[in-house]
């Protein structure tokens, strides 16, 4: 399997390379500029394609409300967004999800495991009730599954949804909701970071 450690990644911005710890530090001077978003709470129900249904409380999270660290992390990934998936993958040519969150947490100098298996251990367990921008969530194959395949990083947390970073297999690193029948009913933990 491929190593999370390797040579700096390079990004292209008006006509000049930066590496993604530069691009994710600019993209986080831009997103705070902007200004921050109120905490909100808000209750919701959300329901799985199984039927069943549970209340949560949800939490808005703006980089203000999360350590830098985790915001360059954040920021570091969505500077990957639209990479091709590629199983094993880790650099800008294809990555797979795992690789994806090595690649984001490499932004800050901090060598996570490389699998997902793994990542799913490296952290504080979280309820999905009480999920922050930061975290990492964890999904099965198929709907009910309790074997971890697949790892995201959740971005925002607010009223409305949760909204993950992740290599999809399908369409490369992306943006989707938690709520989507497709995530929830494949939702299996979420972790905390150590940092």
């Amino acid at each position: 399997m491929a190593s999370c450690g390797g040579s700096r990644k390079l990004n292209q911005r008006n006509g000049r390379y930066y590496s993604a710890r530069e691009m994710a530090r600019m993209k986080a001077e831009e997103r705070r500029r902007r200004g921050a978003r109120p905490v909100a709470k808000a209750k919701s129900k959300i329901s799985s394609p199984a039927g069943k249904s549970k209340t949560v409380v949800k939490r808005s999270t703006s980089s203000a409300n999360i350590s830098k660290d985790l915001a360059t992390v954040i920021e570091a990934a969505r500077s990957y967004e639209g990479t091709p998936y590629k199983y094993g993958g880790t650099t800008r040519l294809g990555m797979d999800c795992s690789g994806l969150l090595c690649a984001a947490f490499a932004a800050i100098e901090v060598q996570i495991p490389r699998s997902s298996n793994e990542q799913a251990l490296w952290g504080t367990p979280v309820k999905p009730q009480d999920l922050q921008a930061g975290d990492l969530v964890f999904f099965g194959g198929s709907p009910g599954s309790n074997t971890i395949t697949h790892v995201g990083l959740v971005t925002e947390a607010s009223p409305e949804s949760v909204q993950f970073i992740h290599s999809s297999s399908s369409l490369g690193v992306i943006e989707n909701s938690l709520e989507s029948d497709y995530y929830l009913s494949r939702f299996i933990k979420a972790v905390r970071p150590r940092l």
